[in-house]
């Protein structure tokens, strides 16, 4: 674990000490050595057991695919930001650089330590580096209102997490995930009960987010930069998903009651958040509130607790990962030569970015689910996996489907097809840089076809 964690927090000096020039691409061939290095978790992808276990730091088949992905977009985001920031002096890159790493650095200590209460503490920690990336290097003045939503959603809900986290140390003496289940809670009366799993989840629920408390995320993907939209969607969603899935065995005999209003809350927001995609016409928006369908899908997997459900969701929030970073990627590429996020002032590319558009049309197949992608893979465990719960909920799971289709093909026919407005017909072509960030992330969503034992080695 060390292997990954000191050479990352080493990039810090790197980027500070390097001379002008060699300080975005050093940080991208650093960032890049960490991510191939962290590729040595693969092997342990399908032993259901744990590995590199230490009293602090442990890792298992459901940690090691998301250190993986975490591993993998810095770089991503270091090739991303580059355009955006090249205008900005010298000590502020090197100070955003800074923060990304740290951020990233947080994350990874998240989903690797073995102790509840520290796993808490890495969780809050995300916030303020975030916070500086939305409201230092955000685009417009409605950053500064995005940033107190997203604080004070994620802070307030995850206050009862820790309340029930001190609670739990009270009554067992340890808050170790891999101790509870060996103690149980039988000393738990049943009202303690449902009020002690409500504030366990509720902050996990807030972080996905479900829908109904996802207000702080459309507004915060709309104003943050590039690189801030890519790791919220790819990684910082992932740790509410992570979260469930670390408490919620902890919980067991009260979760299937309890959850119930919830699943039924989740599956009915895949359907409102989907329908509003159908209406919206700025472009981060639709990718925003995508985000919240498909992480409503994977929070009903979770709760249901059958092994499909579980399987089903860690692919989808891998999968998802990798094609909402991408997305955000393809929509940051127009924003730069076109200045705009309006669908109707930015249309035709396919004429103008001829090469683009196939990226354009892989992240968006791979958006609404198309065989053989991994998306196909957890969506269709998770809603056979509901519909063997309750087989009502295939109504709601099959019109989320069909809705994710059409707004899938809407996004790419509006910004690729159709008449090429005047004011667009001089933009630069795009650069080797884009098609190799395009590259890093759907190729590995491409490959990961071929071995799809990688996922489901949690459950095995």
């Amino acid at each position: 674990m060390l292997k990954i964690i000191v050479p990352l927090l080493m990039l810090v000096p790197l980027v500070w000490f390097l001379p002008r020039p060699l300080v975005w691409p050093m940080a991208f061939l650093h960032s890049m050595c960490v991510a191939l290095s962290s590729m040595t978790w693969c092997k342990n992808f399908a032993m259901p057991e744990w590995y590199y276990l230490n009293p602090y730091l442990v890792s298992d088949p459901l940690s090691a695919p998301l250190l993986v992905l975490t591993c993998w977009l810095l770089p991503a985001t270091i090739l991303a930001s580059q355009k955006h920031l090249e205008v900005e002096p010298m000590p502020r890159q090197r100070s955003f650089l800074t923060v990304m790493i740290l951020l990233q650095a947080f994350v990874v200590l998240a989903f690797s330590v073995a102790d509840l209460l520290f796993f808490y503490i890495l969780f809050e920690a995300t916030l303020l580096p975030t916070l500086l990336l939305l409201a230092r290097w955000g685009f417009q003045k409605e950053r500064l209102f995005a940033g107190y939503y997203f604080l004070f959603y994620t802070l307030f809900g995850s206050l009862p997490l820790l309340i029930s986290l001190l609670y739990l140390c009270g009554i067992t003496g340890t808050v170790c995930y891999l101790m509870i289940p060996f103690i149980g809670l039988t000393s738990i009366g049943n009202i303690a009960q449902v009020v002690w799993w409500f504030g366990c989840v509720y902050a996990f629920l807030v972080k996905m987010p479900l829908y109904g408390a996802h207000l702080w995320l459309p507004k915060a993907h709309v104003e943050a930069p590039i690189a801030g939209s890519m790791i919220l969607a790819a990684v910082l969603l992932k740790l509410g998903g992570y979260g469930l899935m670390r408490i919620l065995p902890l919980i067991e005999p009260v979760t299937k009651e309890l959850a119930y209003p919830f699943i039924i809350l989740a599956l009915w927001g895949v359907i409102m958040t989907g329908s509003i995609c159908l209406r919206q016409t700025d472009l981060k928006s639709i990718i925003a509130y995508s985000s919240v369908s498909h992480m409503g899908l994977v929070a009903a997997g979770l709760l249901i607790q059958t092994p499909w459900g579980l399987t089903g969701a860690l692919i989808l929030m891998i999968a998802h990962g990798l094609t909402s970073s991408a997305l955000f990627c393809l929509a940051n590429t127009n924003y730069e030569r076109t200045h705009s996020r309006t669908l109707l002032l930015a249309r035709g590319m396919q004429i103008l970015l001829p090469l683009m558009t196939i990226w354009w049309l892989i992240a968006s197949l791979a958006n609404l689910a198309l065989p053989p992608l991994p998306n196909l893979m957890g969506e269709l465990m998770i809603i056979t996996s509901l519909f063997n719960w309750s087989w009502w909920t295939i109504f709601l799971t099959g019109t989320g489907t069909l809705i994710t289709a059409g707004y899938s093909l809407y996004m790419f026919l509006m910004t690729q097809r159709g008449p090429v407005p005047a004011h667009i017909l001089t933009i630069e072509p795009s650069h080797t840089r884009e098609h190799l960030l395009m590259a890093l992330h759907l190729l590995p969503l491409l490959l990961l076809v071929l071995k799809p034992e990688l996922f489901w080695g949690s459950t095995s």
